[in-house]
């Protein structure tokens, strides 16, 4: 008999509607460590960005964090927060849905934890990221059957969830 494939799946949308502020503040501190390890530093501004990625409920583009970040002072500029999303991307902390235009906090924090699938629903916009090793194994074998080397390890996939 044949086992389950490992598959590590991290509800994006629902679960974070009831996310405990503990919660984000022990990811942002795994997101210290991890940069501190990474010979980085998480600045107050990439802080605030991940911290208002990881409090949103839904995939959020750059305009949006800038006005979401602007009662906590003046209102940053876009530059600013661009930056700040490729580092926080960079760093495997954040994640660029193209498809959507937006951006989400990574659950996984690492860039080394190999490719990611993210499902979105596309009637209700929630976001599913997923990871395993036999997805990130087979990926592998087809991109060096082509040799093809990939820029990015993010595959998108559009369609419906189970609530919907």
């Amino acid at each position: 008999m044949m086992s389950q494939p490992a598959i590590h799946y991290q509800p994006f949308h629902r679960p974070r509607l009831i996310q405990q502020p503990a919660r984000v503040a022990k990811t942002l501190a795994r997101a210290e460590e991890l940069c501190r390890a990474n010979g980085v530093r998480l600045t107050p501004i990439r802080r605030r960005v991940l911290e208002a990625l990881h409090r949103a409920q839904r995939p959020v583009g750059a305009y949006d964090l800038a006005d979401s970040l602007a009662p906590q002072g003046r209102r940053i500029a876009p530059i600013t927060i661009y930056r700040a999303l490729d580092f926080l991307i960079e760093q495997g902390l954040a994640h660029r849905l193209a498809s959507l235009n937006a951006y989400i906090a990574s659950d996984h924090a690492s860039k080394d934890c190999g490719p990611t699938a993210f499902l979105i629903c596309e009637s209700c916009g929630d976001v599913n990221e997923a990871a395993s090793p036999e997805f990130s194994d087979a990926l592998s074998k087809l991109q060096d059957g082509l040799m093809f080397t990939p820029a990015l390890g993010i595959l998108e996939i559009t369609g419906r969830c189970a609530h919907c």
